[in-house]
């Protein structure tokens, strides 16, 4: 094993399936919690009653407010976030750490992916990694399988990362291209949220299909205008992650739509839960590097829509009312 102690930072729902799911494949797993109050509890009662109640943290986990950093420093923050903890991380004497990022989003304002975000705050160097595929965190905690990306630049810290991870219910594939597997992971909130408002619609499965398979088309263009492989998007970061993310009963983003075609505004859906749906925030973003390279994204735009206030049947019929074009167009 490369290394004996990992640390993980960000409580979430998301940290806490992590430092469960890798607790068996290193001595010490550090779990740092913004939060002073629930990292005590955490620690005292084995349980994260706020993000994953219901699984107890193996015995080997420490549950720490204070930055204790291994010689890799996994990253599960909101992607909001993720700018101040590094910059933290940095100020504790993180300037030899390895990154392995398991945020999924991109950087308002900047439009950086996390993985950039990283490299501009360890700078040290040393080229980071991502972590992402379609998971849910529940399931993960329970032990159940499920496939995952650890995408670099640096093919043979993926490999590191990936035999190391390796083991139990999980399996890991290593990808260079960084570029298709962050944007994949980030747009395909957005488009999540949209499938949640065509199922809040009661629109049936046809609805679904398009809209999951135009999504897709949607996540491919921009990856290809920003560097990124085609051939990613069909892959575990894209298409995978966005079928669990647009299905399945536990995605937040699905939620979020859902809710929306209920008439529900996003304040009040917002406020029913602690945990952060990740395309919220994404979608504005993602609609402005669309605009920078010229791209088209009808979903995200009715989506934007959507969280605007616009009623989403409305923001629906605008988008089939598209002008008609060719599928690869």
């Amino acid at each position: 094993m490369a290394q004996q102690v990992i640390s993980i930072l960000g409580g979430g729902s998301w940290g806490t399936a992590l430092a469960i799911a890798l607790a068996g494949r290193f001595e010490r797993v550090t779990l740092w919690v913004h939060n002073a109050e629930l990292a005590a509890r955490m620690q005292a009662s084995r349980v994260n009653d706020v993000y994953l109640p219901g699984f107890e943290l193996p015995g080997n986990v420490v549950v720490t407010h204070e930055m204790e950093l291994a010689p890799w420093v996994l990253a599960v923050v909101p992607s909001k976030h993720l700018r101040s903890v590094l910059d933290e991380a940095a100020r504790c004497g993180g300037s030899g750490i390895r990154v392995i990022s398991a945020t999924k989003g991109i950087e308002a304002g900047s439009c950086l992916r996390m993985s950039e975000i990283a490299e501009q705050c360890i700078g040290n160097g040393l080229v980071p990694a991502v972590l992402t595929g379609p998971t849910f965190a529940r399931e993960v905690a329970a032990g159940e399988p499920a496939a995952i990306v650890i995408a670099s630049r640096d093919l043979e810290f993926a490999q590191e990362v990936q035999a190391a991870f390796a083991g139990g219910n999980l399996r890991f594939y290593t990808n260079p291209d960084v570029v298709g597997v962050e944007l994949s992971a980030a747009l395909k909130n957005v488009i999540a949220i949209g499938a949640g408002a065509v199922e809040g619609l009661n629109l049936g499965s046809n609805s679904r299909a398009a809209l999951i398979t135009r999504g897709l088309a949607e996540i491919g263009r921009l990856v290809v205008a920003y560097g990124g492989e085609s051939g990613t998007v069909s892959g575990l970061a894209g298409l995978g992650d966005l079928v669990l993310t647009c299905t399945g009963q536990l995605s937040r983003n699905r939620r979020v739509g859902v809710e929306l075609a209920k008439g529900r505004t996003l304040t009040s859906i917002l406020a029913d839960t602690p945990m952060v749906a990740e395309g919220v925030e994404t979608t504005r973003v993602a609609l402005e590097m669309a605009s920078k390279r010229g791209v088209e994204l009808p979903i995200a735009k009715a989506v934007s829509k959507m969280l605007d206030g616009h009623p989403p049947i409305e923001a629906l019929r605008e988008l089939i009312a598209r002008a008609p074009k060719a599928e690869g167009a």
